[in-house]
């Protein structure tokens, strides 16, 4: 570690692995974009970032360093000797993408993590400072890359036919010179599959199941937070015991239960069975928010003449809209993406919730693009109402931390 604290020792070891983190990073995603070969070199890396890293220890400046970066990568990616090897079908301009989005992403960060590190000793704070900065770029990378990627697959098989698909199914990228016949796969599903019916069905089977669980838990969280009766503390340290149990367990005296009551193969045994599933979560982060609310309040209203329940209606509930928002998403997304029941409990086409009109899909007989078409649909919508609410998630699941 005290060789490591040397700034000619640190930097070439920063520049090698960030010129192998970029390199990697720009393969992957020409490779997937172009349908092309793309390959980074670990050795080659080394050789190229190392003296990159002593360059930026000297200059320390973000735009020349970036530059110098770019025609350095270009000229490798030209010769073939670089960190990035392309494959002899690879074109001029691909490899001038390459090197612009490889060099710029190389040169520019690794500037900045070197800023202010000396060139011989440096103290302890200075190397984890540029550490951290080298850590937080590469963890920014591989989480983008995490979540990304498969989303990049999805989108990119589902505009595929089936054609395109038997001659090179890890090509991902796509022929714009097929117009409106991109989106055939999503036709299809929404003519020929029902995909609009499941559609609807998810969406109100998903409603209902957040109005069922807010009925239960807001007077089963306010009981727990506010009332005072034998038994409380252990009621409400055992509410998320029902997660403890695997679903799979109870599968079967579920299927049993319903099939004997009728409900099996019904949207009202949906709608009965998933609140039981979400209900404990909405309690557990219902219970929180109330305990953080100020009792002052609610006994004003008490002393004004108003019983518990009006307390509820016109103040508690007015003070907690940001935590009913954020419960009421989450039990939402829950109730979208539910599968095991549906799976279990739904036969007729008719009444397939959206994930289980997808796993109708996973057939050999049935083209992958739809299936990847099916879960685009399922995907995209619960996502964007996830980005436009996000704020009110985010606000009621921390509002109440400190005083609960």
């Amino acid at each position: 570690m005290t060789v490591l604290r040397r700034g000619y020792v640190a930097a070439p070891l920063i520049g090698w692995l960030w010129t192998f983190v970029i390199v990697t990073t720009v393969a992957v995603t020409m490779s997937f974009a172009t349908g092309e070969a793309y390959r980074p070199s670990i050795t080659l890396a080394a050789l190229f970032g190392a003296p990159l890293g002593l360059i930026v220890l000297a200059l320390k400046r973000p735009a020349p360093v970036a530059g110098l970066t770019v025609l350095a990568l270009g000229a490798t990616l030209f010769l073939g000797t670089g960190p990035l090897v392309t494959g002899a079908e690879v074109g001029v301009l691909p490899r001038a993408i390459a090197a612009l989005v490889a060099g710029t992403a190389i040169g520019w960060p690794l500037a900045r993590f070197l800023d202010d590190m000396p060139r011989g000793e440096m103290g302890r704070h200075a190397f984890e400072e540029a550490a951290i900065r080298f850590l937080t770029g590469t963890g920014y990378i591989f989480f983008c890359a995490i979540v990304l990627i498969p989303f990049y697959v999805m989108v990119m098989t589902s505009l595929k036919n089936q054609a395109e698909l038997m001659v090179n199914p890890l090509d991902f990228s796509i022929d714009l010179s097929r117009g409106w016949d991109l989106f055939s796969s999503y036709a299809e599903l929404l003519t020929q599959f029902n995909f609009g019916w499941y559609l609807w069905t998810s969406f109100y089977v998903s409603v209902l199941t957040v109005v069922i669980t807010l009925l239960f838990s807001v007077p089963g969280a306010y009981a727990v937070a506010r009332l005072r009766f034998q038994g409380r503390a252990a009621f409400s340290r055992s509410i998320l015991l029902i997660y403890m149990v695997p679903m799979i367990v109870l599968a079967l005296p579920i299927y049993i239960a319903f099939s004997m009551t009728g409900l099996r193969n019904t949207i009202l045994g949906i709608v009965l069975i998933y609140p039981v599933t979400t209900i404990p979560v909405a309690l557990y982060m219902l219970q929180g928010y109330f305990r953080g609310l100020p009792a002052e309040v609610e006994e004003a209203g008490l002393m004004d003449g108003l019983n518990r329940i009006q307390v509820i209606w016109k103040i508690t509930l007015p003070l907690s809209l940001p935590a009913l928002a954020s419960v009421a998403l989450y039990v939402f997304m829950i109730a979208w993406n539910e599968f095991l029941l549906a799976f279990m409990l739904l036969d007729d086409p008719s009444k397939f919730t959206l994930t289980r009109g997808i796993a109708s899909l996973n057939s050999s007989e049935i083209p992958r693009q739809h299936l990847m078409a099916g879960a685009v649909i399922a995907t995209v919508p619960i996502m964007v109402m996830f980005l436009w609410l996000e704020k009110f998630m985010t606000r009621g699941m921390t509002a109440g931390a400190v005083k609960g």
